[in-house]
């Protein structure tokens, strides 16, 4: 069966799910919305309660509750189920043996519809996720990638413009590695507007270990919003968003998401991580490799050793039984 274009199949309706749902829904542009989860009465009243806004929505949309049959002819599947963070500072890296259990039976419910579209994954910890994923669906790299430091560069983003006192827009900026605790910026390819942030710092009188707060507030936001209010879902919502958005209207995008690295690109290989990639309507076009410094590299390479590490140590084992 051929491919609907613009029709999305969401997998998982928590917070996260429908936080992009519901953003959708403002936005338009998706012709087909289709909510699947395992909790059926849950997704049934979500998927009532999203049409009941279609009158004031910008387009005419579809919206039901369906099962993995319905992605057969999906465009793009997007994965946010899974155990969500708890509070008390538990990590990403914590949940990936409950989490890649549930991706592998997910990922052949999928797969066995006879689905052949992109899937976009976002249950943490995501960049581990993804090759779960990658491995258990035996899709091209290109079409299976995650939401990656896109969040990340978000929040870094809207903080570099509120010290600024810029538009947020006009802010290039990118978070790299993985989605958590290791990730770090490359500073020298960080700007506002055409001016480098390293170069705006010092003709201002801006201390530089200003730029290690920003930093440092990006990685501890997710645990202080978890603490204060239980989830952080609004943002990856709008970020997961503007990922489909990228593809359906083949935007050719630059965006950190968690993506897959072979032949020593960034100095690694088979491992999917948080690079800036070209993305397209067919996904990952390609990824753009940085001039990183020693202690970015550094950096780079233990994000990927954690990474790895995790993988060898339970993983791989959990996926391959």
């Amino acid at each position: 069966m051929s491919i609907k274009k613009g029709k999305i199949v969401l997998v998982g309706t928590g917070f996260v799910g429908m936080s992009m749902a519901y953003s959708m829904l403002n936005r338009g542009g998706i012709n087909e919305l289709v909510l699947v989860d395992i909790d059926k009465d849950k997704t049934i009243g979500e998927e009532m309660d999203l049409s009941h806004g279609l009158p004031f929505a910008p387009q005419k949309m579809t919206i039901k509750a369906g099962d993995y049959a319905d992605c057969k002819d999906a465009e793009i599947v997007v994965i946010t189920a899974g155990v969500a963070q708890k509070q008390g500072g538990q990590t990403r890296l914590e949940l990936a043996e409950v989490n890649a259990k549930i991706m592998k039976q997910i990922t052949q419910s999928i797969m066995a519809s006879g689905f052949n579209g992109i899937i976009i994954v976002a249950s943490n910890p995501v960049d581990l996720m993804t090759y779960v994923v990658a491995k258990v669906s035996g899709l091209p790299k290109n079409r299976v990638f995650g939401s990656g430091t896109v969040l990340d560069t978000a929040r870094l983003r809207y903080l570099l413009a509120d010290y600024f006192k810029v538009s947020s827009k006009n802010v290039h900026a990118y978070i790299l590695g993985e989605h958590g605790d290791s990730s770090f910026v490359p500073w020298k390819h960080t700007y506002v507007g055409c001016k480098k942030i390293v170069d705006i710092m010092k003709d201002n009188g801006h201390p530089m270990e200003d730029l290690q707060k920003i930093h440092e507030g990006v990685v501890s936001a997710a645990y202080e919003i978890i603490e204060k209010k239980k989830a952080t879902y609004y943002g990856i919502g709008m970020a997961l968003n503007r990922l489909t958005r990228a593809i359906l209207d083949d935007e050719n995008a630059v965006l950190t998401v968690s993506t897959y690295l072979e032949n020593g690109k960034y100095g690694q290989d088979d491992i999917y991580i948080g690079v800036p990639a070209i993305i397209n309507k067919n996904g990952v076009r390609e990824l753009l490799e940085l001039d990183l410094d020693e202690r970015e590299q550094a950096k780079l390479d233990e994000s990927c050793r954690i990474i790895k590490e995790m993988r060898e140590n339970s993983i791989d084992k959990l996926i391959g039984d």
